[in-house]
C-alpha cells in the first residue's frame, strides 16, 4: 500500500494562483488544470488573499510586530556581547600592564 503524500506549496506559488483566480481570466476548473491543484484550494487561497488584502494596507509602512519573546532574546544576545566586548577590554589591559604582547588578533 503506497502513501500519498500531501503536497507543500511554496507562499509564492500560492500568491500567483490565487492572483490569478482574482483576474477571472480563466475559469477555477481551467486554473486547476494547468496547477494541478484542486479547485478548493484556490477558492481557499483566493479567500485568504482577498481576506488579508486589507491588512497590508491597515499597516502601511509599519514594520511587522516584534513578538515579546524575540525581543527578549535580543536583549540577552545584546547584554552577552557587551559583556564580552568588556571582558576583553579588561584583558587586553592587564596584559598590556604585564607586559604581554598587545596585538589584538581580532
Amino acid at each position: 500500500m503506497s502513501q500519498n503524500k500531501r503536497k507543500q506549496h511554496s507562499a509564492q506559488f500560492k500568491a500567483k494562483v490565487a492572483l490569478e483566480a482574482v483576474k477571472g481570466e480563466k475559469t477555477i476548473a481551467e486554473i486547476a488544470s494547468h496547477y494541478s491543484v484542486h479547485p478548493t484550494m484556490i477558492h481557499n487561497w483566493k479567500r485568504q488573499l482577498l481576506d488579508s488584502a486589507s491588512e497590508l494596507f491597515e499597516r502601511g509602512a509599519k514594520s511587522s510586530p516584534v513578538e515579546p519573546e524575540t525581543s527578549a532574546q535580543i536583549d540577552e544576545l545584546y547584554r552577552q556581547i557587551g559583556k564580552l566586548q568588556v571582558e576583553r577590554d579588561f584583558l587586553a589591559n592587564r596584559s598590556a600592564r604585564l607586559g604581554l604582547p598587545t596585538e589584538k588578533p581580532w
